[in-house]
């Protein structure tokens, strides 16, 4: 892995042209738009219809609903690109159960990462003290969606292995490989999601409550 993001920093640093213009970035930059697209137009439209402030953010199954469609269709064609240009051996269809197996890890990173931060934190034990360097929405945003890996990362290394390894590979043998590859994947996959939707959702967040109050000001 390490190897791997060296590769990746050294090409965004020396080549960024190539960098940005390639199909993996491209295909990153229009699951994360299209994901974020669909939640800030869905608050502006309950906003509007229910007569709440502007920049209302709405957290309710409305929210996971098209949060998830956008996401999960999105990532799942993502996924069908990364898993032929990356996997191992040549490239062969994805297996339906490998899309399932997707679409579990994503709608469990979209709910933590939309509608489990609302939720949340209100209950925070955040002393005043810390609430004047991070809020507790804030915190929330960070915290939810990093710590649902360690529940959505085996439905990922699963996946990956009945692609990989489709031949005559025993359930338990799979499950093995899931479970010593669980907690570096985990760790892993937290270092691209917080920034994603821990870092993006805070950004987003507050950009959308700026441009939304100075419509209504």
């Amino acid at each position: 892995m390490l190897p791997s993001l060296q590769a990746s920093f050294s090409a965004l640093l020396f080549q960024p042209h190539r960098f940005l213009t390639s199909k993996p970035f491209a295909l990153i930059f229009a699951l994360y738009t299209g994901t974020y697209l669909a939640a800030n137009s869905l608050d502006t439209f309950k906003s509007t219809t229910q007569n709440r402030s502007a920049a209302h953010i709405s957290s309710g199954p409305s929210k996971f609903a098209a949060t998830s469609a956008a996401n999960l269709s999105l990532c799942l064609y993502k996924d069908s690109q990364f898993t032929k240009i990356f996997g191992t051996g040549s490239p062969r269809p994805i297996p339906p159960v490998t899309y399932a197996l997707f679409a579990a890890r994503d709608c469990l990173t979209i709910f933590a990462s939309f509608n489990l931060p609302p939720m949340i934190a209100p209950s925070l034990p955040l002393s005043a003290e810390m609430e004047r360097y991070m809020s507790r929405a804030s915190t929330a945003q960070f915290l939810a969606p990093a710590a649902i890996q360690l529940i959505s990362t085996p439905f990922h290394l699963l996946g990956l292995d009945l692609y990989n390894r489709n031949g005559n590979t025993t359930l338990k043998e799979r499950f093995a490989k899931v479970k010593v590859d669980w907690l570096t994947s985990s760790f892993a996959r937290m270092c691209r999601i917080v920034p994603a939707f821990g870092v993006g959702g805070v950004v987003n967040k507050n950009c959308r409550e700026k441009m939304m109050g100075k419509l209504e000001a």
